[in-house]
């Protein structure tokens, strides 16, 4: 498809012709060249010849291929992985796939097979990765045991298993995960078990079955890297089941539309009889919660009770010396001494997120903690006028804080004096009103990522980032500056240090030409969603190497003498940008065109102007600008005029000197 449009130079003696080829959308997407494309939901009923023998990594989903034989990806020998999921596959023949040594994952999800021939996964040498999830499945008689000797991962979800017993002869080996989660599984005796006796470390997954029943010792020979039983109504099954048996992760919660019994502090006496050293009760009730519930708790290391109604823990809880994590997200606590810390003296992580009520820091609630690592309040409508070196007490090894998501806090100078070792704070999406004018990050030499996205700082603050030395990545993102402008004096100048900047949204105009000469060490800078000009670029010619964002912002025309400036950048975004697809551009987009493998986000950045070209995308333009027949006609006729005029001007100013003579 071609456009055509004229532009006049000196009147009409000079022209220039735009004409713009797009060139045709090709059926799949191309994601790395000659090795990763995407075919999905075109409504192929083949593979289209386009596609190059050196394939690796197929997605061909949502297509229409009822039927699998040795010729359908015959030339395709170079595949490692083949997404065919809703492909409506009924048949897959013998030797489908005997010319594909290096598959690997092999997804075949959503599709209604009624017939896998014994031979029809002969071939590949390493597959690692099945998929069989949706695919009617009642029986694993099913699945051809051929081949399958380096199978690692076998999943079997949503289908209409009963009986988790595999074929025999299975090659189980090498099999880590094994999931079965929505099937129709309510019994697990040993027999069934026993087929899986070779794996070691293997993650079982019952997720969405409830079973009901499981046979004294049937788990007592394989010791199990994860066990799922989520959905399970009744916990007594499960841990009565599970006696002798030893897993590194217990997963046992519940979903909201689960109509399950409460946890009594009896039936969590069958953890006294089995190793476990993760568990997760999320959203169960407690019927009688006290310290005694937690008395067969003794070897675990980390506790998940996100959502489990809780408003309180009980002191005096003994025997947890060895949890290491506690997860106590979306419950009721009014304030954060309510968790009684104290029964917790090794914890190392502590996550409480999305408390349901306003949770009040209260003063050295943590103080027992000595050893705490990890600490996230986010989302909790925390507040705060003078935070936060009170409600952090004690806490001097704490290296991650996430006060996210809060009310207004209030911060003095060395707010985090308590916390010196921290190397990452994130206060995004918190109003921060910095008490004076001293930074109160100042003491927090560790430091290496601070997020302070829309925290509606005052950023015509200079010594707001003091006393960060190793600071590396930082986010301003939605914070404003003074007129839309970063000065030549500003804020970043004390962070010398930073590699990674984030001033996306903060409403920016321009930059200073010498903003951001003390960021030595910068290697990404995002400024999208601004409203930068491609005069701001100037402020980066300093910076060579560096991951550059400039998307959504107000960029039309880049000058020539700016490109230098773009040619010595690693990755950059101009996408969403109105850029000017005329011949005033020219030098730009051919640029562009030949900076493609530097350039992000190029399915997104699109023409602007002229109208006619609007929405079509940079890399499928090209412009030539010259002189049209029309230009060369003017100028012919020009140049002719111009010579007479001359001769009749010469001849007139020799008649006149002759008749002075």
């Amino acid at each position: 498809m071609a456009f055509d449009c004229s532009c006049f130079f000196l009147v009409v003696l000079f022209s220039a012709s735009c004409k713009v080829i797009t060139s045709l959308d090709q059926m799949c997407i191309e994601k790395e060249a000659n090795k990763t494309y995407n075919c999905e939901n075109l409504g192929l009923s083949e593979i289209p010849d386009a596609l190059p023998n050196t394939t690796e990594f197929l997605e061909f989903g949502f297509n229409f291929l009822p039927t699998l034989h040795n010729r359908t990806f015959k030339r395709l020998i170079n595949l490692t992985f083949l997404d065919l999921t809703r492909c409506q596959i009924n048949w897959i023949h013998e030797d489908t796939f005997q010319s594909h040594h290096q598959l690997s994952t092999l997804v075949l999800t959503g599709n209604p097979l009624i017939f896998m021939a014994e031979t029809s996964l002969n071939g590949p040498k390493s597959l690692k990765h099945l998929f069989l999830i949706q695919t009617g499945i009642s029986n694993l008689e099913f699945i051809p045991v051929h081949n399958l000797e380096n199978l690692e991962s076998l999943y079997l979800g949503s289908n209409h298993i009963s009986s988790i017993k595999l074929p025999k002869d299975f090659p189980a080996r090498n099999l880590k995960v094994l999931d079965f989660q929505n099937n129709a599984i309510q019994y697990l005796s040993r027999e069934d078990m026993q087929s899986l006796e070779q794996a070691t470390n293997l993650s079982l997954n019952f997720n969405g079955n409830d079973v009901k029943g499981i046979e004294l010792g049937a788990f007592n020979s394989t010791v199990f890297q994860s066990l799922n039983f989520g959905g399970t109504s009744d916990l007594s099954v499960i841990f009565n089941g599970l006696q002798n048996s030893t897993t590194q992760s217990l997963w046992l919660g519940v979903f909201d539309d689960t109509d399950d019994k409460d946890i009594s502090s009896a039936m969590l006496k069958g953890l006294c009889e089995m190793s476990v050293e993760s568990l997760n009760l999320q959203k169960h009730h407690f019927s009688d919660f006290s310290s005694t519930t937690f008395q067969c708790f003794t070897q675990i290391q980390e506790l998940d009770l996100t959502a489990t109604h809780l408003a309180g823990l009980p002191s005096g809880i003994k025997g947890l010396n060895l949890l290491k994590k506690l997860v106590l997200s979306v419950n009721h606590f009014d304030q954060l001494c309510q968790i009684n810390a104290a029964n917790f003296p090794s914890l190392i992580h502590l996550h409480i997120r999305g408390n349901m009520r306003k949770l009040n820091l209260g003063v050295g609630c943590l103080e027992k903690l000595g050893n705490l690592q990890t600490l996230d309040l986010s989302h909790n409508d925390i507040e705060a006028s003078d935070c936060c070196s009170l409600q952090l007490r004690n806490l001097s090894h704490l290296q991650t804080l996430n006060l996210s998501y809060n009310e207004p806090l209030g911060l003095q100078s060395q707010a985090f004096k308590e916390c010196p070792q921290l190397e990452l704070l994130d206060l995004a999406f918190t109003r921060l009103h910095i008490n004076g004018p001293q930074s109160p990050f100042q003491n927090l030499h560790f430091l290496q990522v601070l997020n302070l996205t829309y925290c509606f700082l005052d950023t015509s603050n200079q010594q707001l980032l003091a006393g960060l030395p190793a600071l590396r990545h930082l986010s301003l993102k939605g914070n404003h500056f003074q007129d839309g402008t970063i000065m030549k004096t500003n804020l970043l100048q004390s962070v010398g240090s930073l590699e990674i900047l984030i001033l996306s949204s903060c409403d920016l105009l321009s930059i200073d030409r010498q903003a951001f000469y003390s960021l030595e060490n910068i290697s990404h800078v995002d400024l999208s969603h601004n409203s930068l000009t491609c005069d701001s670029i100037d402020s980066l010619g300093h910076l060579k190497g560096i991951y550059l964002n400039l998307a959504a912002n107000s960029i039309n025309v880049i000058s020539s003498h700016l490109l230098p400036i773009l040619s010595q950048q690693s990755t950059i975004n101009l996408s969403h940008n109105p850029l000017d697809c005329t011949c005033s551009n020219i030098h730009f987009l051919t640029w562009y065109k030949e900076n493609l493998h530097k350039l992000e986000g190029s399915e997104e950045t699109m023409c602007a102007n002229p109208p006619p070209l609007r929405g079509v995308k940079l890399s499928d333009v090209k412009l030539s600008c010259g002189i049209t027949v029309v230009g060369i006609f003017f100028l012919t006729v020009f140049l002719l005029l111009f010579t007479i005029l001359l001769f009749f001007a010469v001849k007139c100013l020799l008649r006149w000197k002759y008749q002075h003579i």
